[in-house]
């Protein structure tokens, strides 16, 4: 049964209303947070300074990274008297997001405020996507979708680095615009209900323009193409034709930057990691960090730390919130995961269709390949950083929302056992607004995470220092 058009209203209502308070909470963060206090923040401004100031992109080369400046620069909070101009190390980043920022940047003098907000705005677009990728999942959950819109807005971690200067948001959104084109092909009624093959493409090929993090969509969309084929038998010479329509222009797009690295750095070093890895160093290698820690102490700090960062630790990884609010929000995740096990036994009595299976496989091969991506990070580098798995956050937003209405579907179903007994339309206005009381919740985490930690911990005393 298809929604009414009064309910359809009211979840775009919904939306509305979440990306209101996103934009506000987001606003909030950007004014607040101290200049540069942000991971890598100062290096991405300083990419787009070159974009304007020198009309060519930048060239990674050694100097640009200083491990024991960027270490004192840190410790002493980024005082005004310390300049960050020298931080230059994220010059080997594909260009996109740094030409959107241009504009902004020299219309408004390089103000960082204002690129804070660029990236507002794109971030967005995840929060927009996330409640469609909601929708055309599970199209019948009236209230799914602005609970799995609102995770995504309030998350503060997640808060924090759309507010900031840095090139994530752009990169979320085109992985999160591949994953709902892919779905669309997936749950399409019939061929001519998908969407066209080179709009994966074009999307495949901006991520390739943006960040390294993007790639594993064009995984997902192999995976796409071959869950296809199976369903439809399709013969060799058509999935290869799909294919060719998905990957070429996605190469032709990325081949603009993989020939520029190539002319630049020489060799093979088409996506500039190898002068990356010649020019940033310094940094703490897992190898070390087990040779100290030992084995157990290394899953342990990684555990905690991936756990605290995906929800929030701010600045440079140096502020963290009360250890009560990390309890209760590992409480809250269990709560999730229990309600998200219990929704699925549910509707695995009901059984899904062959276009939903298939949905099913690609949501979870899309999360496991952020994790996967995760810890080969942390194979050569100590990157204990939750924010690495935002790629999947819109499939973990819509799963956070799943598992919040199976637990508000119980307990409306157990209160009318016990003799409160109510309409249909009651109950399903209750079972909604149980399951969006969390992500309210969420908001005001957010907002006192702001101000009751990162504002506090940041703060510059008299006189510049620490």
């Amino acid at each position: 049964m298809s929604a009414t058009p009064a309910a359809e209203r009211s979840q775009r209502a919904a939306l509305w209303a979440v990306l209101a308070v996103y934009f506000f909470l987001g606003a909030l963060y950007a004014i607040h947070t101290p200049a540069w206090q942000a991971p890598d923040e100062p290096a991405h401004y300083n990419y787009i300074r070159h974009l304007v100031e020198q009309r060519a992109l930048p060239v990674l080369q050694p100097g640009d990274y200083d491990e024991a400046y960027l270490n004192r620069l840190k410790a002493e909070r980024f005082p005004p008297d310390l300049p960050v101009a020298s931080l230059r190390y994220e010059a080997w980043q594909p260009p996109l997001y740094y030409l959107l920022a241009a504009p902004v940047f020299a219309l408004t003098g390089g103000d960082l405020l204002s690129v804070r907000l660029l990236t507002l705005l794109l971030g967005a677009g995840v929060v927009i996507l996330t409640w469609h990728l909601a929708r055309l999942l599970f199209p019948n959950a009236l209230g799914l979708a602005p609970a799995a819109a609102g995770f995504a807005a309030f998350l503060p971690q997640h808060v924090a680095m759309l507010a900031a200067a840095n090139n994530d948001a752009l990169a979320e959104v085109w992985t999160a615009a591949g994953l709902w084109l892919c779905l669309q092909a997936l749950l399409a009624p019939s061929s001519a209900a998908r969407p066209a093959r080179w709009r994966l493409g074009v999307v495949l090929g901006l991520g390739f323009l943006t960040k390294l993090s993007t790639y594993p969509l064009a995984g997902l969309m192999g995976v796409t193409l071959l869950l296809l084929a199976r369903r439809e038998r399709w013969a060799p010479r058509r999935l290869a034709g799909a294919a060719a329509q998905v990957f070429v222009p996605a190469v032709l797009l990325g081949s603009l930057w993989w020939g520029r690295n190539l002319a630049v750095y020489g060799g093979l070093d088409c996506l500039g990691l190898q002068r990356h890895d010649e020019v940033v160093v310094g940094q703490l290698r897992t190898g070390d960090a087990l040779a100290v820690w030992g084995t157990a102490g290394y899953i342990q700090r990684f555990l905690q730390t991936t756990f605290q960062s995906f929800w929030g630790q701010f600045g440079w990884m140096g502020v963290v919130m009360d250890r009560r609010v990390y309890w209760a929000l590992l409480a809250f995740t269990l709560l999730v995961v229990t309600g998200l096990v219990g929704a699925f036994a549910r509707r695995r009595r009901t059984g899904l269709s062959p276009a939903q299976r298939d949905a099913a496989v690609l949501a979870v091969v899309a999360v496991l390949l952020a994790l996967a991506v995760y810890l080969y990070y942390n194979l050569t580098f100590v990157q204990f950083q939750g924010r690495y798995l935002y790629p999947a956050l819109p499939l973990l937003a819509v799963g956070t929302a799943i598992g919040l209405r199976g637990w508000a579907q119980w307990m409306s179903a157990s209160a009318a056992r016990l003799g409160r007994r109510w309409g249909a339309r009651p109950r399903r206005m209750v079972v909604e607004l149980l399951a969006l009381a969390p992500i309210a919740l969420l908001a005001a985490l957010a907002f006192f995470a702001l101000f009751g930690f990162i504002v506090p911990q940041l703060a510059l005393y008299p006189g510049g220092g620490p």
